[in-house]
């Protein structure tokens, strides 16, 4: 593989904020006017008004369109030999270049803080997602401001700017109507908004929001996310270019597809039929020879074995095949689909002005395929972050279902694994190539000469940024918003637009994530894997224990031969540089611990509810993340609504926390009050009073007493009726993590997805809410020491 020089002296200084000759300014934003002529006592005698000129970008800079899928893997579409097609990549990929050597983080959040600065993840303080931060530099998930986005920088310097989908780089208790909003998308540059702040969506209820506004449930029957987002990115170029044609744009398109729920169209599922009955091992095998027949993975690239706890397909039985196999249609069909509404804006994008002369950059992928799903496969993703398995048993009931909006599914981590063919593992395993290496495709009509190239340089997520400000002729600040810059640690790749044999832009790259640790130095991977990504609970872990392998990769593209028995000495250079490059970055201390950083309350995040036992909310209450909402796991609590009951028919939701996934909802069902209490979607306990409200004021009391003893724990649920007791029962169970992963409080109706499905959305109440009050008892679950050894630090000092 091609190994030359790093890029010139002129593109390192642009990486540091220093201004080529020709550049932008390196401190913006740029000074405010002042009438530089002479004023008299009036007009008359006073030079000529003049008004400041607008800020025009650099001549010729070129319109970007910047497209990220969520969890895809190396081997999941057509384009590099995956068995799904994807004809907006191929087409692009004809008419540019694919890039085989292209890495991520191995996990959303971390990539995407990346990817809009042009610094590690760490760096960012992006050390995982945003529902796992702890109060570590690196870990806080809030992007310093010593670290602008680029969708900043490029509106400073003349783009219209735009961010449509998945955002997951806004600090989870910052996304409620009470902001603050600086590190929302419209705070972080960009012009326009229209999207979700969270992980993942329900593709058929999304909550979602245009700039900071709550946008209302679409009425379309056939609504699905992945085509709304299409929908919204082609009306936002449009306008754009309508408007102000001679500007350049800035499109940000991060889909929810393919993450979880795998949310498809009964058509597209239908295409896949049958195609998926060979099973996993089968699949990577027809994989991995496509992939050398296209010459997206060198000759000789051999295909890896299958990661360590994964079964055989031809281990399991029929009825499991079965699922599994639907599992994948279902996939199939969700990832196709994605491709297809993609294409649909990058063709509109090539009907406006000055079309030859946009940069289309798909990236497949901001970590490899999940393997969220577990072993056996997922009705309810939710499941896998309160720390719980599922079984194909239970999943099969819903084969027929699976992909609809009953249920938050996932395919099981087998298919994760061979979506990331020739690699080991799968996303969350920053170590191997699973994790991290995505395709990417580049193509840029009015400059890109080598059309359906190919290119192997190492290029990693923060070599974006720089790269991009170089085309455009922007300098990367020094000084933004009054704010000192970081240095971009990424390096342009530019060079390769024209040649094959252009340098790779950096010779050393670390990966952390979740203490799988990685580094690259000089055509050599050391890796070393710390856990399975398919089990959320996690045992005490030693570092200095921790086993590490060695690759060639210059020789060894997919990571088949492991040298580090052979090579001890280079593999202990590359492990100690791996310590500096960890100590520079901001990546210590590791930290191991795994779906219990998803509890707030335990990991004592900043939340707008900590401390408080006492809340009170009004009609209007809707969309209220679950970040924001009362923490109800692992105590006691009473929800108390004041409520008047209209004369006739009286339904309705009057609170409701969560959706499909998990939570609870109180309503009126008949006139009579119902209360709810969603497991995870396994369970929904109801609780019905025998008879309906009388018309007038009512107090409504839902009271649950903690059994106590751990966490996930019973108790007793107590309704009551202006002090009567109308219903009671017992909750064997109960959520010990959290409720949600995208849906939080609706007061007076049900704005996500619904908490059962015995009525029909919004399900809005037909009488009047005075207001709802929730009050929380003692947490009875306390987070476990982070170790014996911390313990004992902290007990010697």
């Amino acid at each position: 593989m091609a190994k030359k020089a790093n890029p010139p002296e002129s593109r390192q200084q642009a990486a540091a904020g220093k201004a080529p000759a020709s550049g932008t300014p390196a401190i913006l934003p740029r000074p405010d006017f002042h009438f530089p002529g002479e004023v008299g006592r009036t007009f008359l005698d006073s030079d000529p008004a003049q008004f400041p000129k607008p800020v025009q970008a650099p001549k010729g800079a070129p319109n970007i369109v910047l497209i990220l899928i969520d969890d895809c893997g190396f081997g999941q579409y057509g384009t590099f030999g995956g068995g799904i097609p994807s004809p907006t990549m191929d087409k692009l990929a004809a008419e540019g270049l694919r890039y085989n050597r292209f890495h991520t983080t191995a996990l959303c959040s971390p990539t995407r803080a990346a990817l809009i600065t042009g610094r590690n993840h760490h760096s960012t303080a992006f050390a995982g997602i945003t529902e796992l931060a702890t109060g570590y530099d690196g870990y806080t998930c809030i992007l310093p401001r010593s670290c602008g986005t680029m969708g900043e920088v490029l509106r400073q310097n003349g783009y219209m700017t735009a961010w449509v989908g998945k955002n997951h780089n806004t600090p989870t208790w910052e996304t409620s109507m009470a902001g603050p909003f600086d590190r929302w998308a419209n705070g972080l540059g960009f012009d326009y908004f229209y999207g979700f702040n969270a992980g993942d969506m329900n593709h058929w209820n999304p909550i979602l929001y245009q700039n900071r506004d709550l946008v209302p449930a679409s009425t379309d029957p056939d609504y699905h996310l992945t085509t709304d987002l299409a929908d919204k990115s082609i009306a936002w170029v449009r306008q754009a270019k309508s408007v102000a044609p001679d500007r350049p744009y800035f499109l940000y398109l991060a889909t929810g597809a393919t993450h979880a729920p795998h949310h498809t169209p009964e058509d597209w599922i239908a295409k896949f039929k049958g195609q998926f009955d060979g099973g996993w091992d089968k699949y990577r095998e027809q994989t991995h020879a496509r992939q050398l027949k296209l010459g997206v993975i060198p000759k000789g690239t051999r295909l890896t074995t299958r990661s360590k706890g994964l079964p055989a397909w031809s281990s399991l039985n029929a009825d499991q095949k079965r699922l599994y196999a639907r599992m994948m249609e279902v996939f199939a069909g969700y990832a196709a689909h994605c491709d297809f509404e993609l294409g649909r804006v990058v063709e509109a994008c090539k009907q406006l002005p000055d079309a030859d002369n946009t940069i289309f950059i798909y990236i497949a992928g901001d970590n490899g395929a999940s393997a969220e799903g577990g072993l056996e496969g997922s009705l309810c993703e939710n499941m896998f972050f309160n720390g719980f398995s599922e079984k194909w048993q239970d999943n099969i009931k819903a084969i027929d279902e699976l992909g609809g909006p009953k249920h938050f599914n996932h395919f099981p981590s087998a298919w994760a694994h061979a979506m990331n063919t020739p690699f080991q593992w799968t996303k969350q395993v920053a170590s191997h190539f699973g994790g991290t290496r995505n395709p990417m495709i580049i193509s840029w009509p009015a400059r890109i000469k080598d059309k359906g190239a190919l290119r192997d340089q190492f290029l990693h997520t923060i070599d974006i940024v720089p790269t991009i400000y170089e085309l455009c002729g922007v300098t990367a600040p020094a000084v933004l918003n009054g704010v000192v810059q970081k240095p971009i640690e990424g390096k342009s790749f530019a060079d390769t637009f024209d040649s094959a044999d252009a340098g790779s832009p950096r010779k050393t790259q670390y990966f952390e994530l979740g203490c799988n640790r990685g580094l690259y130095h000089d055509g050599w991977m050391a890796s070393s894997p710390s856990f399975v990504p398919w089990d959320p609970n996690r045992q005490e872990w030693d570092p200095d224990k921790a086993p590490w392998e060695l690759y060639n990769i210059e020789e060894d593209f997919s990571q088949a031969n492991d040298l580090a028995k052979k090579h001890p000495d280079q593999l202990r250079k590359l492990q100690d540089l791996w310590w500096v490059e960890a100590a520079k970055y901001n990546v210590l201390p590791l930290d191991w611990r795994a779906t219990i950083r998803m509890n707030a309350e335990l990991m004592g995040r900043p939340s707008l509810i900590a401390g408080r036992s006492r809340m009170t909310y009004y009609p209007g209450t809707i969309g209220l993340p679950d970040a924001a909402s009362p923490a109800m796991c692992n105590k006691s609590w009473t929800i108390t609504a004041e409520i008047a009951v209209p004369a006739g028919k009286a339904e309705g939701m009057i609170v409701t926390h969560g959706g499909l996934e998990g939570g609870y909802g109180l309503y009126l069902r008949d006139g009579r009050p119902t209360f709810v209490y969603n497991y995870l979607s396994i369970d929904r306990p109801t609780f019905t009073a025998k008879s309906a409200l009388p018309a007038g004021k009512a107090t409504l009391v839902v009271a649950f007493k903690y059994d106590g003893g751990g966490m996930g724990k019973g108790g007793t649920v107590t309704m009551s009726a202006n002090g009567r007791k109308i219903a009671e029962g017992r909750l064997e169970r109960t959520i010990p993590i959290q409720f949600s992963l995208g849906e939080g409080l609706d007061v007076g109706m049900d704005i996500g997805s619904p908490i059962d499905f015995s009525y029909k959305m919004p399900f809005a109440f037909t009488g009047s809410i005075e207001k709802v009050t929730v009050e929380l008892g003692q947490l009875a679950a306390a987070p476990k020491a982070a170790s014996a050894r911390a313990a004992t630090r902290r007990s010697a000092k």
